[in-house]
């Protein structure tokens, strides 16, 4: 538990400083914002290659993967759906409901609400205790695949704001081959796995993700090509091989390397993840009053550096571009302001909706684990993080504001403060548990 709140201190240190930092620092905030993006991707790869090292499935049993991939569809999904109702049917007035413009800016700003933040997760589990229980082994791959649709739904997305597009055609492509290298090549290639090789592995991955935005941006700077670095990361660490020697339980697919397992290793994972609260606190969007993001408070150099931290492409002249042919940002904008108590009520409520649609799986996998696991599972896809951010920034980006992205914000930075609650009662609600029988072989 005093690992739970130490993680959860330190996401409020980088929440912080994610606020006061811009105002202070002025025009160098964008060179410190740099920093911050390549910091965390780096942080977030070293965290998902061992994620991805400790990742196991069973080709002879595939069909268990297909439910999982869809309970994450719904945990991505339904969370989504209705902030977006909300959004639309509630934070708009009755005379833009059936306009084609509300439903394409609420639908990218409701976005953030569904992606659970899987490094965030992990970490918090591992720091629980958590991390050879069958809560951990289901959260893990609910979490990947969750991500995993945010990112591909938010393809359709950027089309519908910016028109059919090659690079996000060639995104879905590269996705799809990593995928399939990660299946086809698991835990076949022999390279070493201790945590310095892992840190360099992580570095390597980030600066080919920033070199190949980069360069993409040469091309088209309206449309870059970004792929994030949690799926690349995740699938190298899925390809690494395990020792000769390992021992593995059949049933729980728990390994145990000693070569990871060293005080050492632990030290610096320990470390890994205690940086990486910090950062994706430092990640988070400048938090705005409904009549400064209306009136477009938040400029490109304070909005850029959150962006990258959270692993999304920027879109910078996405709005310039195509924003008087298709009048993007101007419904939401106009919302009329409110007063700070109105919008920590619809704070409260959008963070009770995001979090009730991630209850599906709490339903699920009955055959598998006791009621209160199952529970356990539902709550504990409620962190956001990172990847929520971008998706925000992103909005901001192609001009949306007013009181939904500041409500909105408010919503992800106080789910990003419960985090350390949220593990704390699945720790309490899971143990101890009754002997409960996996009929599953």
């Amino acid at each position: 538990m005093r690992k739970i709140l130490f993680y959860s201190l330190l996401l409020l240190v980088g929440l912080i400083a994610s606020q006061w930092l811009p105002a202070i620092m002025g025009p160098a905030y964008a060179v410190f914002g740099d920093f911050v993006r390549v910091i965390t991707m780096i942080l977030l790869s070293f965290i998902m290659i061992r994620v991805g090292y400790e990742f196991n499935i069973d080709k002879s049993n595939l069909k268990q993967y297909g439910w999982d991939y869809i309970v994450a569809f719904t945990a991505a999904s339904f969370p989504w759906i209705l902030v977006t109702l909300y959004f639309v049917f509630v934070l708009l007035p009755a005379d833009v409901w059936g306009t084609l413009a509300a439903w394409q800016e609420t639908l990218l700003a409701g976005r953030f609400a569904a992606p659970t933040s899987a490094g965030v997760l992990f970490s918090m589990l591992a720091a629980a205790g958590l991390g050879t229980t069958w809560l951990y082994q289901k959260a893990r791959i609910l979490a990947i695949f969750d991500d995993l649709d945010t990112v591909l739904l938010l393809i359709p997305l950027k089309m519908l704001m910016v028109g059919l597009a090659w690079q996000l055609g060639l995104i879905v492509l590269v996705m799809i081959a990593l995928l399939s290298m990660g299946f086809l090549l698991l835990h076949k290639i022999r390279i070493p796995v201790t945590w310095p090789w892992v840190a360099g592995y992580a570095t390597v991955i980030t600066l080919l993700s920033e070199f190949v935005y980069q360069g993409s941006k040469l091309i088209d700077e309206s449309v870059p090509i970004h792929v994030e670095v949690l799926l690349p990361a995740f699938v190298l660490g899925c390809m690494l091989a395990y020792p000769k020697s390992a021992k593995t339980k059949s049933h729980s697919k728990e390994h145990h390397f000693a070569e990871i397992e060293t005080p050492a290793e632990h030290r610096v994972s320990t470390l890994v993840a205690a940086l990486f609260m910090v950062f994706v606190g430092l990640s988070m969007p400048l938090i705005l009053s409904g009549d400064m993001a209306a009136k477009g408070a938040v400029t490109q150099d304070k909005v850029e550096p959150s962006l990258h931290a959270a692993g999304v492409p920027a879109a910078e002249n996405a709005a310039a571009i195509i924003g008087e042919e298709q009048n993007i940002g101007r419904v939401t904008a106009a919302q009329p302001g409110m007063g700070w108590g109105l919008i920590a009520l619809h704070v409260l409520i959008i963070t009770l909706l995001s979090n009730l649609g991630k209850m599906f799986p709490a339903f699920c996998y009955r055959k598998e684990a006791h009621w209160r696991e199952r529970l356990a599972v539902a709550i504990g896809m409620w962190p956001r993080g990172e990847v929520g951010a971008g998706v925000l920034v992103i909005s901001l980006s192609y001009g949306i504001g007013g009181p939904i992205v500041t409500i909105a914000m408010l919503s992800l930075a106080l789910n990003l403060l419960l985090t350390g609650f949220f593990i704390y009662f699945v720790k309490q609600i899971t143990g101890p548990l009754p002997a409960y029988r996996d009929v599953v072989k």
